[in-house]
This record gives C-alpha cells, structure tokens and sequence, in this order.
C-alpha cells in the first residue's frame, strides 16, 4: 500500500522492521529486493540477496534464482556467473538441475549463448526432454525461435505445449492447434534431476 501511494522509502522501512534480521524473514528479503528493483536501486537490492545467498543456509535454489535473476535483470550477468562458482565449489564441484540451469542464463545473458547451448548439450542428461525444454528456452530468448522449434519438435510428444507456443510466436498457428488437438495428456510433472560435474567431458 505504500508503494502504491508513492511512498517507496516507507515500503523499505516497512520491510527493514527494527530488530527483525532479513536473514530470518526470507520472504520479506525477496520482496524487498524486488522492490528497490522495481524503483531503480537494482545495486542495493543484489547487495541485500547476495548477503541473505552467502548467509549461513541461505543458499537455496529460491534465492539464487533470485539473486541471478537480478544480476541478469541489470546488466550484471558475468557477476552472477562469479557467484554461481563460488557456490558450486562450497558444493564440491557439483551443480544440481536448477542452479545449472541458471548458469546456462547466465551464459547467454553475457553474449556466450552458443557455449550455453553446447554446455547443455555435453551434460550427461542433455539430450532428455527436459534439458531440450532448457536449450529452446535460451534460443527462444535470443529470438531464435526457429532454431527453438528444430530443438522441440523431435520431442514433441513430450513437449507439446512449449513447442506449440513457440509455433505461435512465427505465426504458426494451425500448426499449434493440430499439435495440441493431438496430445493425448500431459505427462506426470517431472524435475531434470542431474548434476553438473565441473569436470570438462570426455
């Protein structure tokens, strides 16, 4: 409501409760930082997840979402690529299914899209259809959707509704329909599981 009412600096000290550590109100942390976001104080808002991130416990895969979403969001993408090995070394070298996938973001955000693209590829699980979801999404992003269809359609039957809205996006749309009309179900929800090793491949 403050927000709403133009009072930016009374949301914040609505958030900032004294004697309330953000560290213990994670929540509230996220939205905070959301908010100097939203009103053009992206560095304090990085600041305040990059300290809740490295917070003791404070590494989950919400929050670095969060974090790397923002270093994205403000032109800082090579910062959050930095963040991300400092947690992947404190996790033994590995990376799991999300924070991976923040990675290959990252990567393209920073103009390595087509190394994004082969780091997916050269994963144990890089050919599955969930990291296909992944690489046409990064495609999709970089307005290369038609190299994003390619990468769908052989797994259309495990991907109906991304392939088809990518359809859509160049005007495809009797193509989307018939897609759509054809899928039996969609299938039971499913998380890509793997971890990334930062040894390089054989």
């Amino acid at each position: 409501m403050l927000e709403e009412r133009g009072d930016v600096e009374g949301a914040i000290t609505a958030y900032r409760q004294a004697g309330t550590p953000l560290a213990h109100q994670r929540e509230s942390a996220v939205q905070l930082a959301q908010l100097l976001s939203r009103h053009g104080r992206g560095d304090e808002a990085i600041e305040l997840m990059r300290t809740l991130v490295d917070s003791p416990g404070g590494a989950e895969d919400w929050l670095v979402d969060t974090l790397c979403t923002l270093y994205a969001d403000h032109g800082r993408a090579q910062e959050g690529l930095a963040h991300l090995d400092v947690l992947q070394a404190r996790r033994g070298g590995e990376e799991e299914g999300d924070l991976y996938r923040l990675r290959l973001r990252l990567m393209a955000d920073c103009g390595l899209l087509d190394e994004a693209v082969e780091l997916a590829w050269a994963h144990p699980e890089g050919h599955t259809s969930y990291a296909v979801w992944t690489v046409a999404d990064l495609l999709a992003a970089a307005g290369r959707t038609e190299a994003a269809v390619a990468v769908l359609e052989p797994h259309a039957v495990a991907s109906p509704s991304s392939l088809a809205g990518h359809l859509i996006t160049l005007g495809r749309v009797k193509e989307a329909v018939a897609l759509l009309q054809q899928r039996p179900s969609d299938p039971p929800a499913r998380v890509w599981t793997g971890t990334f090793s930062s040894e390089t491949p054989s």
